[in-house]
C-alpha cells in the first residue's frame, strides 16, 4: 500500500507500484489538467505537477516514489490563484491551442511562490524547458509577470472585449489554460475499450504472412482488425484514394507507418502488448528513398509509377533568352530539410456505434472531409456519419489526413463498442505526413537598374508513401515561385515524387517557405552583384496593383507589399548586419477549386445565441473571429456566443487549410447576419427572436489553374509581408522585426500572437529544426531530436501590423496563420550572408545561436 496525498486528500494506492503517475491521474482519478504530450519522453513538461513543494513531470514518476509525500495538481491550488493565473494568460494571448498552458500554470506557480516579483530573465529560466509550439514564448512570459503583478495586488489589465478591432478574449481560453475545456483524450466515455495499431517493420516489404492468433488469446483482447475487416474501400485520400487503412496480407508495405492490424483490448496496455505480439513474416525489398532515383527507377510504389504530380508555368516569352540578354544573374541549387509539425496534442479519437452507423470525435483539420472518408470505408451513407469537431491541440496541417478517426470509425462499427485509439508521440511522429523536403534549381536575372526580367525555377519534392497533398504543396512552390515580386517572364516547373520515405503533406506554408528561402537568397546575390541596395531592389520590385503574380494573376486592389517594406525601413537602415526578405502567401486553395463556407447563427434565448460552422479551432483563434464578427454584424454582446462544429449540424466546410478559415467563415457570417440584424433593427429582441436560425453562405468559384488559358485568377486573396533578421556585432540573432500586411486586424491579440508563433517556427526551420530518417527509411522519434527552439534562446520579436484592406476579406482581412513564417528562413540566411559573405544554400542553416 502506497500513501500519499493528492490535492489534499489523503491516498492509499495498492496497484501496481511501477504505474506513471500521469496514466493514473488522468485514467483512475478523472484529473485531465495534465496532458500527455510526449508519451513518457520527460520533454515537453504538459504534465507538470508539484511534488511536496518542486515541480515534477507525471509522464516519469512512478506510483512507488509518492510515499508519504504530498502531489498537487492544477485542480488542487486554490481557486482565487486558479483564477489569477488564466486570466493573465488569456490577456495576453499567451492561450492559442492550450495544451501545454495547465502545465506553463503548474510552474508559473512554483515559481511565484517562491519569487512573488521576478525579472523577465527569471522568469525565461524557470520555464525554459517547457515546450510551446504555438505562441513563440513571448506571450508566455508576459503574462507570467502579470500573474506576478496581479497576485502581488497590482490592478489587472482592462478587457478589450468586443467586435472587430477588439482584443476579445479568445473563446474559452480560461477553461483551456485550467485544462477544463476537453481535448479528444480528456473526454468521458462509459464502457471505452481502447485500440492500438500494427505498424510495418519495413519501409519496403511484401506481407506474406500476418499471424494475429497469439495477440487474440491475449487478456483483455476482444478483436483483431485487418484489411479483411473493412467493409468498403480500403484506401483514403485528401485527394488520390491511394493510402490503404491496413496493408494487406500478399500486398506490398511503402512506408514504416502503413498499419497492418488494430488490436482492441479493454486496458491501452493490453492493446499495445497484444499489437506487438503480432506475428508478421514479410519478404523485405530494398526502400527507394531519393527523389531523383525514384523518377529513373523501374521500382514503382505506386502502380502508375513513381511521379504523382507536375507542375509548370510558362509566361513572358523565353525565359532563357530573358535571362542570357539580363545585365545580372545568378543561379543556385537550394535544398531543404523534412519537418515535423510537433503539435503537442498527439492524434487520439474515440468513435462509438449509432442508429446505423456511427458518432466520431475527431481531432481532424475538417470534419465534413473525415465524415466522406470514414463513409466510404465503412460502406456507409455519410448521413450516418456524425462527425463532432473537438478542439485540437494544435496541427499546423498535419491533422488533414484521416489517421486514427478511420481505426477508431471501423473497430466501433463492427465490435459496436465504444472505442479510443491514440497514437503515442512515437507512433504519431512515425505515421503522419510532414514538411516537404525540396530540392530547387535556380536561375534569376534583372537588367542594369535592378528590375527583374525573369526567374527559370525547377523543384523536385519527395512527397514520400502517399499522396496527401504533395502533388499541390508542389504546385504552390511553383504558384509562389516570383515570391512578392513582379517578374515579366517565368519559366516554372515543379514535381511531386513518391518515394518510400515518410509521407509528406501540409504544413504551415505549403511549399511557399520553400520557394522564399531559394529565391530571396537569389535576389541578395543579385544585389551583390549590381550593387544595389537590398531593401530598395525589394521595394521598386514589390507586387502592387495591377502587377502580377508567378502564374500571371494580375493584381488589383488590396496589396500590401510596398507598406510592409515601409514600415521597417527605417530598423533596416539603422541596422548593423541584417536580412531583408519578403513573402507572398495565398488565402484560400484556388487553382482552380471553389472556396466556400456555410453557417447558422441560432438564436436560443436572450442570453445565448450558437454560431455553427465547418471550420477546425487548433489555436489561431477561428471560433473568437466568429464572435467577433457576428457582434460587429448585429451588435450582439460576444460573450453569449456559443460556437459549435459538427456534421451534425450541417454548416458544410471543407479542409482548415490555406489560412481561409477566418476569412470564409467571416465572409459566411456577414451573409447570416444580415437578416438578424434586419430583425433586430426593427426593435426586435433576441427574446423575441429566440428560436429562429439564420443561414448564411459565401463562395468564391472562378479560380483558375495555374496554367489555365486565359486570365488568371489564382486564388481570391493573398497576405504579404516584410522581415528582418538583426543580428549583433557577433553574427547572433538579436532580433526580428516582422511587418504583416493583414488586410484588416480583426483581433490584434491574435494577430499578434500568430505572427510571434509563426517566426519562431520559421526560425526553426531556419536554423534546427529536421527530421532525419536512419535505418532504412525509419525516423527519430523523439521530440528532443528535432531540433524546437526553447524559450531562453528565442530573439525578440517586433511584429507591425499593417492594414491594406482586401477587397473580398471579411471587413477587409486577409489571411494570418502561415504568411508570419514565409519569408523567415530567407531573412535568416541573407542576415547571415551580411554578417560574413557566405551564401547558404541548404536548410536548417547553423545551430541555434542567439544574443544574451
Amino acid at each position: 500500500m502506497i500513501q500519499f496525498i493528492l490535492d489534499g486528500r489523503p491516498i492509499a494506492y495498492d496497484g501496481d507500484p511501477d504505474r506513471k503517475l500521469l496514466p493514473w491521474l488522468r485514467e483512475d482519478q478523472d484529473i485531465c489538467s495534465v496532458k500527455d504530450g510526449c508519451s513518457g519522453q520527460g520533454f515537453c513538461r504538459s504534465c507538470t505537477v508539484e511534488i511536496d513543494g518542486r515541480g515534477k513531470l507525471a509522464c516519469v514518476t512512478m506510483m512507488k516514489s509518492l510515499a508519504g509525500k504530498s502531489v498537487t495538481t492544477l485542480e488542487g491550488l486554490p481557486d482565487d490563484v486558479r483564477t489569477v493565473l488564466a486570466d493573465a494568460f488569456v490577456r495576453h494571448g499567451a492561450v492559442q491551442c492550450g495544451f501545454c498552458t495547465p502545465g506553463y500554470l503548474a510552474r508559473t506557480r512554483l515559481l511565484l511562490e517562491s519569487n512573488p516579483n521576478p525579472t523577465r530573465d527569471e522568469v525565461v529560466k524557470a520555464l525554459k524547458q517547457h515546450v510551446c509550439r504555438c505562441t513563440g514564448y513571448h506571450a508566455i512570459v508576459d503574462a507570467v509577470l502579470t500573474a506576478a503583478a496581479m497576485l502581488r495586488g497590482e490592478d489587472s489589465p482592462a478587457v478589450d472585449s468586443g467586435g472587430v478591432g477588439h482584443d476579445q478574449p479568445k473563446y474559452d481560453a480560461h477553461r483551456r489554460a485550467l485544462g477544463n475545456a476537453p481535448f479528444v483524450d480528456d473526454l468521458p466515455f462509459d464502457d471505452l475499450v481502447h485500440g492500438a495499431i500494427r505498424f510495418s517493420d519495413h519501409p519496403r516489404a511484401v506481407v506474406k504472412r500476418l499471424d494475429t492468433a497469439a495477440a487474440a488469446a491475449m487478456p483483455g483482447v476482444i478483436r483483431v482488425l485487418t484489411a479483411a475487416d473493412v467493409p468498403g474501400e480500403r484506401r483514403t485520400g485528401l485527394i488520390a484514394k491511394d493510402w490503404p487503412l491496413y496493408v494487406a496480407v500478399g500486398e506490398t508495405t511503402r512506408y514504416v507507418g502503413d498499419a497492418l492490424a488494430l488490436v482492441v483490448a479493454d486496458t491501452p496496455p493490453q492493446a499495445r502488448a497484444a499489437a506487438a505480439a503480432i506475428d508478421v513474416e514479410y519478404e523485405i525489398l530494398e526502400p527507394v528513398t531519393d527523389p531523383a532515383v525514384a523518377l529513373a527507377s523501374n521500382t514503382h510504389i505506386h502502380p502508375g509509377g513513381n511521379l504523382l504530380e507536375a507542375s509548370a508555368v510558362k509566361r513572358g516569352g523565353d525565359a532563357d533568352a530573358a535571362l542570357a540578354g539580363s545585365a545580372f544573374t545568378t543561379t543556385g541549387t537550394y535544398a531543404t530539410q523534412r519537418v515535423e509539425h510537433a503539435f503537442l496534442e498527439v492524434e487520439a479519437c474515440v468513435a462509438r456505434p449509432a442508429k446505423d452507423g456511427v458518432e466520431v470525435f475527431s481531432p481532424g483539420q475538417g470534419v465534413y472531409v473525415d465524415r466522406q472518408q470514414i463513409a466510404s470505408l465503412l460502406a456507409l451513407d455519410p448521413a450516418d456519419v456524425i462527425v463532432h469537431q473537438i478542439a485540437t491541440g494544435g496541427a499546423f496541417g498535419g491533422k488533414e489526413d484521416l489517421s486514427v478517426q478511420g481505426h477508431a470509425a471501423l473497430a466501433a462499427h463492427v465490435l459496436q463498442k465504444t472505442v479510443k485509439v491514440k497514437l503515442d508521440r512515437t507512433e504519431s511522429i512515425r505515421m503522419h505526413p510532414k514538411r516537404h523536403p525540396i530540392t530547387m534549381e535556380y536561375a534569376v536575372g534583372c537588367d542594369a537598374n535592378g528590375m527583374l526580367t525573369a526567374v527559370r525555377a525547377r523543384f523536385l519534392g519527395d512527397t514520400g508513401a502517399y499522396a496527401s497533398v504533395g502533388g499541390k504543396v508542389l504546385e504552390r512552390a511553383a504558384g509562389h515561385a516570383t515570391g512578392a515580386y513582379h517578374v515579366p517572364c517565368v519559366d516554372l516547373e515543379a514535381r511531386a515524387v513518391y518515394t518510400n520515405n515518410l509521407p509528406c503533406g501540409a504544413m504551415r506554408g505549403f511549399g511557399v517557405n520553400q520557394a522564399t528561402f531559394a529565391l530571396e537568397s537569389c535576389l541578395d546575390d543579385l544585389c551583390k552583384q549590381g550593387g544595389f541596395d537590398r531593401w530598395q531592389f525589394r521595394y521598386d520590385n514589390a507586387l502592387a496593383q495591377g502587377r502580377m503574380t508567378a502564374t500571371g494573376q494580375v493584381l488589383d486592389e488590396g496589396v500590401g507589399v510596398r507598406e510592409t517594406l515601409l514600415a521597417v525601413k527605417d530598423q533596416y537602415d539603422n541596422a548593423g548586419y541584417c536580412g531583408i526578405a519578403c513573402g507572398i502567401k495565398n488565402c484560400g486553395i484556388g487553382n482552380g477549386m471553389a472556396d466556400w463556407c456555410e453557417v447558422e447563427i441560432h438564436v436560443v434565448a436572450a442570453d445565448r445565441v450558437i454560431v455553427r460552422h465547418g471550420w477546425t479551432e487548433m489555436g489561431q483563434g477561428v471560433h473568437t473571429v466568429a464572435q467577433q464578427v457576428v457582434a460587429e454584424s448585429t451588435g450582439i454582446d460576444p460573450a453569449i456566443i456559443e460556437v459549435t462544429v459538427s456534421t451534425a449540424d450541417g454548416a458544410e466546410a471543407g479542409m482548415t487549410t490555406s489560412s481561409r478559415g477566418s476569412s470564409l467563415v467571416g465572409n459566411a457570417l456577414i451573409v447570416a447576419a444580415q437578416d438578424l440584424k434586419v430583425d433586430l433593427d426593427a426593435g426586435r429582441s433576441l427574446d423575441d427572436l429566440a428560436g429562429k436560425r439564420y443561414r448564411g453562405r459565401w463562395s468564391f468559384d472562378r479560380s483558375t489553374a495555374p496554367s489555365a488559358p486565359g486570365e488568371a485568377v489564382t486564388h481570391y486573396s493573398y497576405s504579404y509581408a516584410t522581415q528582418l533578421v538583426i543580428l549583433d556585432d557577433d553574427g547572433a540573432i538579436a532580433r526580428v522585426v516582422a511587418a504583416h500586411d493583414a488586410g484588416r486586424i480583426l483581433n490584434p491579440a491574435l494577430f499578434r500572437g500568430q505572427i510571434q508563433g509563426s517566426v519562431h517556427m520559421g526560425l526553426g526551420y531556419a536554423l534546427s529544426e529536421e527530421l532525419p530518417q536512419v535505418d532504412a527509411a525509419m525516423p527519430l522519434t523523439k521530440l528532443k531530436d528535432l531540433g524546437l527552439i526553447p524559450m531562453d534562446a528565442m530573439p525578440p520579436v517586433e511584429v507591425i501590423g499593417v492594414e491594406v484592406r482586401d477587397p473580398l476579406g471579411p471587413y477587409g482581412a486577409k489571411g494570418v496563420g502561415e504568411v508570419g513564417l514565409v519569408p523567415t528562413a530567407a531573412a535568416v540566411a541573407g542576415a547571415f550572408n551580411a554578417f560574413d559573405g557566405q551564401s547558404r544554400t541548404v536548410l536548417p542553416l547553423a545551430p541555434i545561436r542567439t544574443s544574451p
